[in-house]
């Protein structure tokens, strides 16, 4: 190809074609000169045919489109951990304690991130769906077992963005065997504090945002969460508000950085809103120096 763009490219073909070691063999030269491959899929094909060779789905195409056209984004070169979804503490085998987190805002921001060219984990809870293309995706159900991989994931990051809504309280106890229900006319639980994940992650030069679920006094709660977590931008929204936040596909938030002024997000997509976010975070970045932070670009 005689132009200086991205190039991307998505094979399909019959079953058995792709095994074919010359059809390899040029998709691997593609790949070496720079061409980004983005599938073929295994599946039914139109033929009838099972096997590997089915293009990939569309949605699945734009993730590798967005990926390959944010590679000389702000954030190339830094790495990002991102947590999402809601933690769940066991009770017994089948029962948890848990939250309504849909992990849409956590989702969205590691997304965004990608788009800027960002080297993206995300340490997903409570949910089953696929990553994003081009994000590493960790599963970590409970809240040990994410605070456990925000550790080992921090150490080589540059910001951790915890949009995670971990459990403040787990089982003391948990049984190892389904409770039944005639064995008590009602149920006691003795609960335990669980870690606090944000406020024991720490790494030279490492920026940390948190997250801030309100139901009364946002604000001053958001700023007493800032101070006593060690963050450096927390981001809160109003758990009572309707049509946004939890299980929302929108959000409207208050940003507040160490400096303490705070910054009203308007209602807006929860991508949009993690852009908003990355704003924050690549100025931190840019101030902090070390590393290739990059020109910053404002998204609305």
């Amino acid at each position: 190809s005689a132009t200086g763009a991205p190039v991307m490219v998505a094979p399909a073909m019959d079953a058995r074609m792709f095994d074919n070691p010359a059809t390899r063999a040029n998709l691997a030269t593609l790949g070496d000169r720079g061409v980004h491959v983005a599938g073929p899929d295994s599946g039914r094909m139109a033929s009838g045919l099972e096997g590997v060779g089915r293009m990939v789905e569309p949605q699945e195409l734009i993730g590798h489109a967005r990926l390959v056209l944010g590679r000389a984004g702000d954030m190339a070169g830094r790495r990002l951990v991102v947590t999402a979804g809601g933690t769940e503490e066991p009770i017994d085998p089948v029962r948890v304690i848990t939250n309504r987190s849909s992990g849409k805002m956590g989702l969205a921001v590691a997304e965004a991130a990608r788009d800027r060219g960002a080297d993206v984990t995300l340490i997903s809870a409570g949910s089953t769906r696929p990553g994003p293309v081009g994000v590493s995706m960790v599963r970590a159900g409970s809240a040990r077992a994410m605070a456990d991989a925000v550790r080992e994931a921090a150490g080589r990051a540059d910001a951790v963005v915890m949009a995670a809504a971990v459990s403040d309280w787990t089982p003391a106890a948990p049984s190892e065997t389904k409770l039944k229900k005639g064995e008590a006319g009602e149920l006691t639980l003795g609960l335990e504090r669980t870690e606090d994940v944000i406020a024991s992650v720490e790494g030279p030069g490492l920026i940390k945002v948190g997250f801030a679920l309100e139901t009364e006094e946002l604000e001053r709660n958001a700023r007493a969460k800032l101070a006593a977590k060690g963050l450096d931008l927390i981001v809160a929204n109003d758990a009572l508000q309707e049509d946004v936040g939890m299980g929302a596909d929108q959000n409207r938030v208050i940003m507040i950085g160490r400096d303490g002024q705070a910054q009203h997000v308007p209602t807006m997509s929860k991508y949009e809103v993690g852009h908003r976010i990355l704003d924050r975070v690549g100025g931190l970045l840019a101030e902090r120096g070390g590393g290739s932070a990059g020109e910053l670009i404002e998204h609305g």
